[in-house]
């Protein structure tokens, strides 16, 4: 087994030869092997385990475990204890994902502080397989159909190339022993049904069921690379600025919703969400989707992508002077000059309401700022930022945009208010 996967890390080119590895070491089988393989192949090896404290006693027994065996083969080991449970209630998220997030957040700092090259863990060929079966059943993309990848970032797999008969095949040869997780021989999780009971099946369909879906994963990886290509052109021709989707060149592309998958999936949308936002493409604009910190708004002719903030109110400065002829007004949109003295102190800052009329500048009638910010094309998303700066009940500036004609500087004007708007 090692001149096999000696041969995997070389032709996957996974580490270079002697280099310093950090080992997952669970001290299941698969990571024992793991460990011993590598250390007969001339890597350096410092191993890390995780205690996630789920399994009580047997929990124990494999922190136990692991210590006495790098004990014995005089392997560093770093151990960290883990409330998985309540990192998992703090997170609305399941126990597997919370000890998926907290394991490889830690070995990732371990990695950097100790200068190893990749973070080595024991995945193996079976894993592979039920990957895809797990991803097949629950319903994925053609990324989710590629099983497990050797490498990626600083984590490599140096076992993919060898089953869990090997493996257990393998310590039995060298005399090794290893702990076995209890759990793994539950039915409980659907990961562990189609070990126990799907795979078993299908192998007395099919004998060589296993090789079979592994040699589609790796023909689905080969598409991925290929579909992977063609969905950046099609994301980099629609989306102008990365937060601008233009529905038109969208609907134009052999597979629009396809495309909108790939540009929102990672945003947090599931593909239930993204065929809702598909289907209101050719609806009225306003329409906003929500998911986890980012906004979809549908505009006239296209989707604004957009994080959600608090949406904190601008930060004014005002300052009050005496009126000088010589004063030049500003006509930026981010300072404000008023007539002091046609105001009533102090200022009232608001975001602002549907109904609210306002005197355009320059103009002598009213007009609803609703009308107005759709005159002026304000998308949903502008409009939702905007705020206006008031004087008793009467609007005197839509801020960064527009001053209420009633209040702007006249021949007759003694004092002035000048507001700037620090962070339009």
């Amino acid at each position: 087994m090692e001149k096999e996967v000696a041969h995997y890390i070389q032709q996957k080119s996974l580490l270079p030869q002697q280099a310093k590895v950090l080992v997952a070491l669970s001290g299941g089988a698969d990571s024992v092997a793991l460990l011993r393989v590598l250390l007969a192949l001339g890597y350096r090896c410092e191993a890390a385990h995780c205690n996630f404290l789920l399994r009580g006693e047997e929990s124990d027994r494999d922190e136990a475990f692991v210590r006495d065996l790098c004990d014995e083969l005089h392997v560093p080991l770093h151990v960290v204890r883990f409330d998985t449970f309540k990192e998992a209630q703090r997170k609305h998220i399941s126990i597997e994902m919370a000890a998926r997030e907290l394991r490889y957040t830690w070995f990732e700092q371990l990695r950097e502080g100790l200068d190893c090259c990749a973070i080595a863990v024991a995945h193996h060929r079976d894993d592979s397989v039920e990957t895809f079966l797990l991803n097949l059943l629950r319903g994925t993309g053609i990324a989710g159909l590629q099983g497990i990848r050797a490498k990626n970032g600083y984590v490599v797999r140096p076992l993919l190339c060898v089953d869990r008969q090997e493996i257990e095949e393998y310590l039995k040869r060298i005399g090794q022993d290893y702990v076995t997780d209890s759990t793994n021989l539950e039915d409980e999780y659907l990961r562990n049904k189609i070990r126990l009971n799907l795979l078993p099946m299908m192998q007395g369909i099919v004998p060589n069921a296993k090789e079979s879906v592994l040699k589609t994963a790796g023909h689905l990886s080969e598409a991925y690379d290929v579909y992977c290509h063609a969905m950046g052109e099609a994301v980099r021709r629609i989306c102008r600025d990365g937060r601008t989707i233009s529905i038109p060149l969208l609907l134009k592309e052999p597979s629009p919703k396809a495309v909108l998958f790939e540009i929102l999936h990672p945003l947090g949308f599931n593909a239930a969400q993204v065929g809702d936002i598909y289907r209101s493409l050719d609806g009225q604009p306003g329409k906003f989707f929500l998911a986890s910190g980012w906004r979809v708004i549908k505009d006239r002719e296209s989707l604004l992508l957009e994080p959600v903030t608090e949406g904190l109110p601008p930060s004014l400065d005002m300052e009050e002077r005496e009126y000088t002829p010589d004063f030049v007004i500003s006509r930026t949109s981010d300072i404000a000059c008023l007539d002091a003295d046609r105001l009533s102190l102090p200022l009232a800052l608001r975001r602002w309401e549907h109904g609210d009329v306002f005197v355009p500048f320059g103009m002598t009638g009213k007009k609803k700022v609703s009308d107005y910010l759709t005159d002026r094309k304000f998308s949903l998303s502008q409009k939702e930022c905007l705020w206006v700066l008031c004087s008793g009940n009467d609007i005197v500036w839509l801020v960064g945009e527009r001053l209420d004609n009633r209040f702007r500087i006249t021949s007759s004007t003694r004092r002035i208010l000048i507001v700037t708007c620090k962070n339009k």
